[in-house]
This record gives C-alpha cells, sequence and structure tokens, in this order.
C-alpha cells in the first residue's frame, strides 16, 4: 500500500475508506443537485429568480438540450448515455483498477459521478437539463450543482492523482 492510500490507525482498508467517502459524497451532492433544481424548474422558463449578488451571479431558470455553450444541442439521450459511460468508467477506476487511491481522488470521481448521474437524470427524464446559475460578469453558460459537482471533481481528482504519483 502506498503512503498516501495508509489510513493510520482507523483499521479501514483503503478501498472501504474510499466506498463509504464514494457512497456519502455521491448521495449527498445528488440530493443536493435535484433538490435545487426541482426548487428551480417551478419557475417560468428564463425568469429571474433572484440576484444579482454581488455582482457576480444571479439566478435565472434556463433549460438546457445540449452540453455547455450550446454545443451538441438537441443531442440530449447521446449526452446522457456518454455522462453515464463516463460515470462507470471512473467508478470502475477507482474500485477495480486504482482500489488503493487516496481519499483525495475517491472525492473527487464522487463529485464528478454524482455531476454526472445528476444531469443524466435530467436528460433521461425531463429532456433537458435544469440550469439557473447564471453569471452576471462574464459570457458563461447558466449553469448548476451538478456542473459544480463535475467542474470542481476533475480538478480534485486530478490533484489526487499528482499527490499519488508523487508519493509512489
Amino acid at each position: 500500500m502506498s503512503p498516501v492510500a495508509s489510513n493510520g490507525a482507523s483499521g479501514l482498508s483503503a478501498r472501504k475508506r474510499n466506498a463509504i467517502l464514494f457512497g456519502v459524497v455521491f448521495f449527498v451532492w445528488l440530493v443536493f443537485d435535484q433538490l435545487t433544481k426541482y426548487y428551480f424548474n417551478a419557475f417560468e422558463l428564463g425568469q429571474l429568480v433572484a440576484g444579482p449578488f454581488a455582482g457576480i451571479f444571479q439566478f435565472r431558470l434556463v433549460h438546457n438540450i445540449g452540453a455547455a455553450w450550446g454545443m451538441f444541442g438537441g443531442a440530449v439521450i447521446p449526452l446522457a448515455l456518454l455522462s453515464i459511460a463516463v460515470c462507470v468508467v471512473l467508478t470502475l477506476y477507482l474500485f477495480a483498477l486504482a482500489p488503493d487511491s487516496s481519499s483525495v481522488t475517491a472525492f473527487g470521481i464522487a463529485l464528478v459521478v454524482s455531476g454526472g448521474i445528476g444531469n443524466a437524470i435530467d436528460r433521461f427524464l425531463l429532456g433537458y437539463v435544469v440550469d439557473f446559475i447564471e453569471p452576471v460578469f462574464i459570457d458563461f453558460p447558466v449553469f448548476n450543482i451538478a456542473d459544480i459537482g463535475v467542474t470542481c471533481g476533475f480538478v480534485i481528482f486530478f490533484i489526487g492523482m499528482i499527490l499519488e504519483y508523487r508519493n509512489a
């Protein structure tokens, strides 16, 4: 077991620790994502719900049938399937290919998978992704909690990989 994957006096194996961490982060982030989407989707499409806040962001309901910046517009099912595929690959990586990964890596993967599944749920059930966080200081797509999970999760995952490589 690598030094990064050691778990001190807790007695938990890295695999079990990662499974618990993954499960908790996945569940909490997915519930947070789905609850916020449910709340904002009750407003009129395009409606400014609140803000702007400190000139940084506001809440406006948008239904996204593509990916960021309108790419692949209308490709709802292929995007949902791609999202599921990426989530499966990352989960397999964590538990089958790198079971001794650090908690940082497991945390990052859990955020990515939760966000990917959250947006896939929208695509399959609604035919669009519910977005509502709109930056006002730059020209940037409206996004949601799942998108934050995917973006931050990938950054955290790569930081974990770098730390593991440096400590190997």
